[in-house]
Order: C-alpha cells, then structure tokens, then sequence
C-alpha cells in the first residue's frame, strides 16, 4: 500500500473512531436513571461575570446511585448554581442546605425511559451518518489517487478497506446503543 494510501486510511479511521468518541459523549448526557455528574455538564453559571461550567466552580459528586451532590468552591455562588440547575430543565429541584445542594435523582417512568431510547437511537443513527460521509470523503480522496496515477488494484483494495472500516465502526456503533438501551431500559 503506498504512502497515500495508507494517509487516505488513516485519516478515516481517525474521523470514525471521533465520531465514535462523540457518540460516546452523547450517550453520557443521557440519563439512565442513575445519578451522574456528566447530567450537569451543560449547566452554566454566571461565575463572577464570566459564563462558567458548573463544574468549573464546584465539585460534583455521586455518592449513590440516586443523589448528586454539587459543593461549589465558594459557597455565596449556591443560590446562582441553584437558579442555573433549575433553569437548565432537567427536571431536577435542587435542596440548598447552606453547605452543598443535593439533588435526588427520579426514578425514570416507562415512558420516559422509552424517550430516552428514541433520543439515544437519534444520536446512533447521527453517528452513522457520520461515518458514512467519512467513508464518502475517503472514497473520493482514493478516486482522486486514480487519477494521479495510483494503480487501479491499489484503489480497489483502498476502497474495500475503507468499507470494511466502515463496517467495524457502524458495528460498535450498534454495540453502544445495545448497552445504553439495555442500561436506560433496565429498571
């Protein structure tokens, strides 16, 4: 395989194991009825006039399975974080004991565990499409070797590895959505 070839595969393998990697991320913001700091990731504060994560102002934790705990670093921002968890909309009220806010976590109903699936199957099916605009790109970078005098068993074989890329990263994509409905689904 030459160098270009070998460049054009690289480079869609790393493109799809990022669309894997985002994937992943998405997944982590949707809830499975178990607590987890990462629910809180999109939250922003105004954190002395500039606008925070709430992460970066406080530390979040889980200690089990049901309760997430917020301890900002400086404790007058608790009513700001407060405000900033409720407006968020994620369906959590937070109690301020003065200290820390703790916010319990709802069991999921059957019906929002089966919006949960829909909204985790969107991004699967996002993260497909993805990898299959990867695999166009790549497909068209190996059409263009052709046409730079590669040899055309050399781009048949380029283009059946990016296939068989394809297929190995739509497969993990359907493994991850596998776990995360078993996870959302499992009471």
């Amino acid at each position: 395989m030459t160098e270009e070839s070998q460049f054009v595969l690289d480079e869609a393998s790393e493109g799809m194991e990022n669309a894997i990697l985002h994937l992943e991320h998405e997944f982590q913001k949707i809830r499975a009825g178990k607590a987890s700091p990462d629910m809180l990731q999109d939250v922003r504060i105004d954190y002395y006039g500039v606008i925070t994560p709430i992460g970066q102002a406080a530390n979040i934790n889980t200690p089990d399975a049901r309760l997430i705990v917020v301890q900002p670093f400086d404790k007058s921002m608790l009513t700001v974080m407060d405000k900033a968890i409720q407006a968020a909309n994620l369906g959590f009220n937070p109690i301020n004991n003065g200290e820390v806010l703790r916010i319990q976590v709802p069991p999921l109903t059957e019906e929002r565990r089966r919006v949960l699936v829909k909204q985790a199957k969107k991004e699967a099916e996002e993260s497909k499409v993805a990898i299959r605009n990867i695999r166009r790109l790549s497909n068209d970078e190996a059409k263009q070797l052709k046409k730079d005098g590669i040899a055309e068993d050399e781009i048949k074989k380029l283009e059946d590895d990016i296939q068989n890329l394809t297929d190995t990263y739509i497969r993990k994509v359907d493994k991850l959505l596998e776990i995360k409905e078993r996870d959302m689904m499992a009471v």
